[in-house]
């Protein structure tokens, strides 16, 4: 039975994915990754990316039309979706996916850890703080795929995100922690392709120099989409560009678990 992770680096920015990520590289570049770019739905903020991408659908049609916006999804989405269909869904992730998915607003010490086959995230580990380190939360997902076996886990650290705003783009700062987390992802993306996982890898939006996002520049937009498979195969880098309202139907797709009809792009077409 296909199982999926999504691994979602806020901020990671495509061209400083394809410059410093050199584990990943190495895996497109043989061939056993393919990669696309992503040109960001807007409003190129967090919480309506977190959205966008779990639901397919734009934000002036979600409702979560910026991060002020707390309260629970009201669209169909992609924890609710394998739930239903019977199956596990885990996150290890930013404390809004819990308002968004399973309580809100979130109680920093009943909702940072559940584990409750009644929620839409059923094994959550959620953190508040931006500067929360990536190694704790990869650690912290390990457990929960090694523990829990989920047929849909989130990953999603905030370490370029906090850097970027930090630091700015363009500094040895944001480029030196795309290289940091690629080092510390390549062990568990090996472990997890042998359990039969596939793997997805890409950012909710980018960031500029001035460390901002949320307008409509290429460094606020864009984002790389990696796809690695059980099988090996991939087709290298592919060139092509394709929409974060695609990531919703195309987990779901491969999962064998039926689309909603408000998911209304194609999925990928995948080995």
């Amino acid at each position: 039975m296909n199982k999926i992770i999504l691994v979602l680096s806020d901020a990671l920015r495509y061209d400083i994915a394809k410059a410093n990520m050199g584990f990943l590289g190495h895996l497109v570049e043989t061939k056993q990754a393919s990669l696309y770019k992503i040109i960001g739905e807007l409003p190129s903020m967090s919480r309506p990316m977190y959205e966008t991408i779990h639901t397919g659908i734009p934000s002036s049609e979600n409702g979560i039309v910026s991060n002020s916006i707390v309260r629970l999804s009201n669209q169909p989405n992609v924890f609710q979706a394998v739930k239903e269909a019977g199956r596990v869904t885990a996150a290890a992730a930013y404390y809004w996916y819990s308002e968004l998915y399973n309580h809100a607003p979130f109680d920093p010490i009943d909702d940072r850890e559940v584990d409750d086959a009644t929620l839409t995230i059923q094994h959550g580990r959620f953190y508040t703080q931006d500067e929360y380190p990536d190694i704790e939360l990869f650690h912290t997902a390990a457990h929960l795929v090694r523990k829990y076996f989920p047929d849909y886990l989130l990953l999603h650290p905030m370490g370029m995100d906090y850097h970027g705003e930090t630091y700015g783009s363009d500094t040895r700062e944001y480029r030196n922690h795309a290289i940091y987390q690629d080092a510390k992802l390549a062990p568990l993306l090996m472990e997890w392709r042998e359990l039969g996982y596939t793997i997805f890898v890409t950012g909710d939006h980018g960031i500029n120099a001035d460390g901002s996002h949320g307008g409509t520049t290429p460094d606020q937009r864009d984002v790389p989409f990696y796809v690695i498979q059980p099988s090996r195969r991939g087709r290298g880098d592919t060139g092509e560009v394709i929409s974060h309202l695609q990531i919703a139907p195309t987990i779901l797709s491969f999962l064998d678990i039926p689309i909603p009809a408000t998911m209304q792009q194609k999925p990928l077409p995948l080995d």
